[in-house]
């Protein structure tokens, strides 16, 4: 179920070059679980912008996205008091109805934000949360900062060696002990993880979407029981559907 309504801006706050924070208030009861998303209205777009929640309470939400276009760029000028036509509660998000003891969150890039309410859930659950967070390089890391505020054990890995782990997300995964991971970032990140990891995990793909809710079937995976919609039944699946 989601839900179309009007959220005014509170603040929209620079991470880092080219990823930015977004506050918005308004309803956010139909926004039940970690993983799901927002499709945001921008005034002369014909298609809404898929936006991964990052967090959320009883009035407000929280966004982070990457400028990397046009639609993106528009909301990066957006200022506190502007509104924003949204639907909420899009997708299916991450499940924490499993008996992992030790769970793992692996985000790249701008696959992180939807692990920080997740990480809060699970932390809720009293299971403690190692997160390893992978970028380019130092000046694109975001958020390592506030997943340690959480009381997380964050380990970071950049491609370039210049902060944490010189490598890979799929580096940083020998020095840890886990039984279960949670996952969101591009897709050749998600396949090997899924490749060097023995658990079971969840992915939370990043595709471009047309519709935002199933009706275009334009952002289809192949899976072991036939294509399913990354805006529909995923982002989030479970690691052993995937075919890849």
């Amino acid at each position: 179920m989601y839900k179309q309504g009007i959220y005014t801006v509170l603040s929209n706050e620079p991470l880092t070059a080219s990823v930015r924070r977004m506050r918005l208030e308004g309803d956010t009861q139909w926004i039940v679980r970690p993983g799901q998303f927002v499709n945001i209205a921008l005034e002369g777009r014909y298609l809404r912008r898929p936006i991964s929640v990052c967090d959320y309470d009883a009035t407000t939400l929280t966004l982070i996205y990457k400028v990397v276009g046009e639609g993106t760029a528009q909301m990066a000028r957006i200022q506190p008091g502007g509104q924003l036509d949204l639907l909420t509660g899009l997708g299916n998000g991450f499940s924490t109805d499993n008996d992992a003891r030790r769970p793992l969150l692996v985000g790249g890039g701008v696959g992180v934000p939807p692990l920080y309410n997740l990480a809060k859930v699970l932390l809720a659950a009293g299971k403690p949360v190692q997160v390893v967070l992978g970028f380019n390089t130092a000046a694109e890391v975001f958020y390592a900062g506030e997943f340690r505020a959480l009381g997380c054990s964050v380990t970071v890995a950049t491609a370039d060696g210049s902060e944490g782990v010189g490598g890979f997300v799929t580096d940083a995964l020998s020095a840890l002990d886990f039984d279960y991971f949670y996952a969101c970032g591009p897709l050749p990140m998600l396949r090997a993880l899924s490749q060097a990891t023995v658990c079971d995990g969840q992915l939370s793909f990043e595709e471009r979407m047309g519709c935002g809710f199933g009706a275009c079937m334009g952002c289809s995976c192949k899976t072991l029981t036939g294509s399913k919609r990354i805006c529909k039944e995923g982002p989030v699946m479970n690691k052993g559907e995937i075919l890849w």
